[in-house]
């Protein structure tokens, strides 16, 4: 099976070709074997929030029809999703209904609004089926995680999806279980931070990503003391608080940068960052083990991943305070494309349905 892989970003588009099979014993264990050949597409100008959605689509499309041209023809074509509703996780057909949606939304990556319409103009091209996977307003949380302690303060789903299920289905396989049978907390450690918790496959808890809770990452803030949060938040705009807590928090409010290798050689002869990098360490696996406290029983796997992950001493420091909750398993980087291309696969080989989508109603839209 052939399957292209899209994945849009505001400089450059991602793509791969992906060739998936799936030998009978990992099949079983909802492993496939892939072999990814990946190409980029750079955007002549980048992508950004002004850029009307359809003039970004047309733009990648050309490009990406004249690199295509070269490529064996597909069985599928996937593409990271935007924001579709609050839905369960899995793959998705691409519908003009679903594309339309995504398109038009409002909020979310304005990169990843066009996956979906990607992913359909070139399946049209050949004929074949359009698809998502794990888009990110997945949102399958129990309903007592949903609860905070203000009535009108409820907690979202939100996290980093596509690459977290993959990484807790690989973690799974490592300890001999299918991900649907398995319980398994993933921390997913980037520009962005998300520790969540899967029982049976379900993401039943999260910290969220962004403006929610969990560790600080490079350069979001995380969990903040509240009497203290309130004091900035009178102290300063909205709009320089949501900037400040979004992108000049975390290792970069703290060091001065949120570059990781700078950080990595620095943490040898300076005390400041090395403190910083215990204190990241502390809040990771502090993190990791209140989310493994909410599944409905001890974790069979812990996994982290996430470009910080390449950090080598520092992901040292979180194992060792996390060993004894289950076999820890480490996955460097962002595997959205192998997660597009198995997700995908999955659906092609047989051994998933995909889901059809519904439009949210609109006091539930996106």
């Amino acid at each position: 099976m052939i399957a292209y892989v899209i994945n849009p970003g505001s400089s450059t588009t991602r793509l791969a070709l992906a060739e998936i099979s799936a030998p009978e014993a990992a099949a079983l264990a909802g492993q496939l074997r892939l072999t990814l050949t990946r190409a980029e597409v750079q955007h002549a100008e980048p992508l950004d929030a002004g850029t009307p959605p359809d003039e970004q689509l047309l733009t990648v499309l050309t490009s990406l029809r004249d690199l295509l041209r070269e490529w064996p023809a597909p069985d599928a074509v996937v593409a990271r999703g935007g924001l579709i509703g609050q839905v369960e996780a899995g793959t998705y057909r691409v519908t003009p209904q679903l594309a339309a949606h995504t398109l038009a939304s409002q909020t979310g990556e304005y990169t990843a609004r066009i996956g979906a319409s990607l992913a359909l103009a070139l399946a049209a091209d050949y004929n074949v089926p359009a698809f998502i996977v794990d888009p990110p307003s997945v949102d399958e949380l129990i309903p007592e995680a949903r609860v905070s302690g203000v009535p009108e303060l409820e907690r979202t789903g939100r996290f980093h999806a596509l690459n977290a299920r993959l990484v807790a289905r690989r973690a799974a396989f490592e300890v001999g279980r299918r991900l649907e049978d398995a319980r398994v907390v993933v921390a997913h450690l980037g520009a962005g931070v998300s520790v969540t918790a899967f029982d049976q496959g379900r993401a039943i808890d999260t910290s969220g990503i962004v403006l929610d809770e969990g560790p600080f990452s490079a350069n979001r803030a995380g969990t903040l003391p509240l009497r203290g949060l309130l004091d900035l938040a009178y102290s300063i705009p909205r709009p320089e608080l949501e900037q400040r807590l979004k992108y000049q928090s975390g290792f970069r409010g703290l060091t001065g940068t949120a570059d990781l290798r700078e950080l990595e050689r620095r943490e040898q002869t300076d005390p400041a960052v090395r403190l910083v990098a215990d204190a990241f360490a502390h809040q990771v696996a502090k993190a990791l083990g209140a989310y493994s406290a909410a599944l409905p029983g001890r974790p069979h796997a812990v996994a982290i991943s996430g470009g910080i992950a390449r950090w080598v001493r520092l992901v040292d420091r979180i194992e060792r305070r996390v060993a004894w909750m289950a076999p820890l398993t480490v996955i460097p980087g962002e595997l959205e494309l192998e997660a597009l291309a198995e997700g995908a696969g999955r659906v092609l080989l047989g051994l998933e349905a995909p889901h059809d989508w519904t439009a949210p109603s609109p006091d539930v839209s996106s």
